[in-house]
């Protein structure tokens, strides 16, 4: 039935797609001839003010000359005309040069009804012409140059932002460290003038307008980004779709059935990042003692966390241990409360340490054969929070066998295949009837990142002894949230962008842990012939050289007095500010963005 469903819609999409560019292009037509109609007639309606206006400026001069033509008659002295408009001009200006005044009562009276009605006009006239004729069109020439409705024509393999949040801001500054191009769409021109002055690549279009991804080069994009609402997301990829078949999509879907949908519509690639933040967050609690856990997996060489808490490795430094000699496996990092720092002989492991290992399936197996103990995973996790990301969370916990109850305020939120106790979490009594007393894990996902940061210190003061992984919305709040006890901090905002970011590096790059990527790289030019013990990459970039690729053949924890192939390439791991100084310290290994693939700029 999902298939004929499938297959329906489908059809139903081919015919709109067929008949949706003619309505498009004249729904279109329309509405620029609409709004080129509505500007024509106001500067119709500025134009008449200005002329009724001027003719009343004009005949209140012509009545007053001839009054005061008149009354200078009266008073038996003889002015010419021209005089009759100076002294008329003068006045009503308050400009009043006093070399012609009236010398009677009635004549004086007049001269303060014209003072005081010429005075009062100008003050309405003046204002008027200035804000119509020439600040308000100053005004709306500078907001189009701030926010172009246009960007070159030779802007190609450039990134296309739908919305500007933690995700895409977090996109944004990736995309400036790796030097690629992008362009934010804005519906707003006032915003995008806002955020032109920023600094941001902004244009100003409407998300359903056609015209809008045309003058945006969409067809010259190396990638689309939509990350609104899943009914934005569904039309913007249609849109694009119609304009550019070639040019790949990525969309984010924030429930299940919206998947299919934004398929149909075009998009390549469907991420849902609650579910990908909720399976990272549980993934952060099953390698607690002993046993690795793989968080990544990078063209055959597998990254893993494990923690040494009552294995024999605390206390020692990597130079005692020797991993690397004895089991194959590399300790390519690690982290303490947030702070990552590359693994060296002197690096000393505490029962605050996470290490990040690197090795084959062999290798890892190999490690936990030496150092796994019983409890490697909790037997039961409270989960804060009842959104897409605590209920992806608490799928993870049953797919491990691991029993888990959500904590959320709002009936309304349960669904069926989960436990829920309903109640504030700041509530002991609540806490406790979740569980929280026995619970191995503490997983705290809601959306706002102060409530993350109380409750993360309050459960710290509850259970010191439970492993607490907690939900960042920003970046920026993610050392808060160490310091307030968290034993893991994943960031919304790094954990999207890195999920979409992968999609335009393909397989060049992934990320295994807030902050920290693998990434490939072809053999720099500089180091062809040299071996790494002489490279001192890891001096010069902070990167670890974790596995070499010689004639196809990928070779983990590479021996490090080898001679590099010129050919071949280097996986390597390193945190977003030391891949920026690989890129700075060997440029001719640097990648360029090219029409929606990659290419090696040797």
């Amino acid at each position: 039935m999902l298939k004929s469903l499938g297959a329906t819609i489908a059809q139903v999409t081919q015919r709109v797609r067929v008949k949706e560019p003619v309505g498009s292009t004249r729904s279109l037509q329309h509405y620029e001839r609409a709004q080129r109609a509505a500007e024509q007639a106001e500067r119709r309606r500025r134009q008449k003010t200005f002329m009724v206006l001027a003719v009343v400026f004009v005949v209140m001069v012509a009545v007053f000359s001839t009054i005061f033509h008149t009354l200078m008659e009266y008073e038996d002295r003889e002015y010419s005309w021209p005089t009759s408009v100076y002294w008329t001009l003068t006045t009503m200006t308050t400009l009043g040069f006093g070399d012609i005044t009236f010398e009677s009562d009635a004549g004086r009276i007049f001269s303060v009804v014209v003072l005081l009605s010429g005075s009062t006009f100008l003050l309405v006239m003046l204002p008027f012409v200035f804000i119509q004729f020439v600040f308000m069109p100053w005004m709306t020439e500078r907001e189009r140059r701030r926010a172009p409705r246009m960007v070159p024509t030779s802007t190609s393999g450039h990134l296309l932002l739908t919305e500007l949040g933690p995700v895409e801001a977090a996109i944004i500054e990736r995309a400036d460290q790796a030097e690629v191009p992008y362009v934010l769409l804005v519906d707003d021109v006032a915003e995008a003038g806002l955020l032109h002055d920023e600094g941001r690549n902004v244009m100003v279009g409407a998300l359903d307008d056609p015209a809008t991804y045309r003058n945006a080069r969409v067809d010259q994009a190396a990638l689309v980004i939509a990350t609104q609402s899943d009914q934005i997301n569904t039309n913007i990829a249609f849109t694009v779709r119609e304009i550019a078949p070639d040019v790949e999509i990525v969309a984010s879907a924030n429930s299940p059935a919206a998947v299919d949908i934004l398929e149909i519509a075009g998009a390549d690639h469907i991420v849902q990042l609650g579910e990908i933040l909720g399976s990272a967050m549980a993934a952060r609690t099953f390698g607690l003692a002993g046993r690795s856990h793989v968080i990544g997996e990078f063209a055959g060489l597998q990254i893993a966390e494990a923690s040494p808490m009552g294995t024999d490795l605390l206390g020692k430094s990597l130079a005692e241990v020797q991993l690397r000699k004895r089991l194959g496996v590399s300790i390519i990092g690690v982290w303490r409360r947030g702070d990552f720092s590359i693994a060296t002989a002197e690096t000393v492991l505490t029962d605050s340490s996470m290490l990040i290992l690197g090795g084959t399936a062999e290798q890892l197996a190999a490690y936990d054969a030496c150092y796994s103990v019983d409890s490697a995973a909790p037997n039961r996790a409270v989960v804060i929070g009842g959104g897409r990301v605590g209920r992806a969370v608490s799928r993870a916990f049953a797919a491990k066998g691991i029993q888990s109850v959500i904590v959320e305020q709002l009936p309304e939120r349960q669904r069926k295949g989960a436990t829920y106790v309903i109640g504030d979490a700041a509530d002991r009594s609540v806490l406790e009837a979740a569980g929280i007393d026995e619970a191995g894990a503490i997983l705290i996902t809601t959306h706002d990142d102060n409530v993350n940061v109380y409750l993360t210190r309050y459960c710290r003061g509850l259970r010191p002894d439970a492993r607490i992984v907690s939900r960042s919305k920003l970046d920026r709040n993610v050392s808060t949230l160490y310091r307030a006890g968290a034993d893991a901090v994943l960031s919304y905002a790094g954990t999207g962008s890195a999920a979409i970011w992968n999609h335009l590096r393909g397989d060049e790059t992934v990320l295994v842990a807030q902050g920290l990527n693998v990434f490939r790289t072809p053999v720099p030019k500089e180091l062809a012939g040299t071996t790494l013990a002489a490279a001192h990459v890891h001096r010069r970039t902070q990167c670890n050289v974790v596995a070499v690729e010689r004639d196809g053949v990928l070779e983990g924890n590479p021996d490090p007095n080898v001679p590099l192939p010129e050919a071949g390439e280097l996986v390597l791991v390193g945190t977003d500010v030391a891949e920026a100084r690989f890129s700075a310290e060997f440029p001719h290994a640097r990648r360029r963005q090219s029409r929606g693939r990659t290419e090696w700029n040797r």
